[in-house]
């Protein structure tokens, strides 16, 4: 445990330096970001620090691989498994859960973005790869609730598990 206490005090020094500058940088641009976009980023910062606390190597934040449309919100290692992220961020506890949002359209974007960073690792065998869904609740006045789905879904539509 003790070896663990000096990157989770780092994590909770960053996450509040990050919350600060951000607070800073919203004053600055009026928001001039439309909602839902700010809604996210402020998601996925909640469910970048989330990870980092339950001990996950964070490599890459929002990637993309320029040739396939769209992106992975988060790219981390949990020992040797590699794990692709999709976070789904809210501001409101609506009738359908914000991981539903993740749906197999989605998916499939997700899996041909995750073979594209799979080819340009320099590993000739590839790793084992796990794709969750993190949710992240921002409502007003409170901490930010997350919820961590892991293995939400396979490299095949019949292994999802929602």
């Amino acid at each position: 445990m003790g070896a663990m206490f000096p990157s989770r005090l780092h994590a909770a020094a960053i996450e509040r330096s990050i919350s600060a500058l951000d607070a800073l940088a919203r004053l600055r641009r009026r928001e001039s970001q439309p909602k839902h976009l700010a809604t996210g980023v402020r998601g996925e910062d909640a469910a970048f620090f989330h990870v980092l606390r339950s001990g996950y190597t964070v490599v890459a934040r929002r990637w993309a691989a320029g040739n396939v449309p769209g992106d992975i919100d988060l790219i981390a290692w949990q020992g040797e498994l590699l794990c692709f992220f999709e976070v789904k961020a809210r501001t409101a506890r609506d009738m359908t859960p914000a991981e539903h949002a993740v749906d197999s359209h989605k998916r499939n974007v997700l899996r041909r973005l995750a073979r594209a960073y799979l080819r340009q690792l320099p590993q000739t065998v590839p790793p084992q790869v796990r794709f969750d869904v993190i949710s992240v609740y921002l409502l007003p006045g409170k901490e930010p609730q997350i919820h961590h789905f892991q293995d939400s879904f396979g490299w095949q539509e019949r292994f999802d598990r929602y």
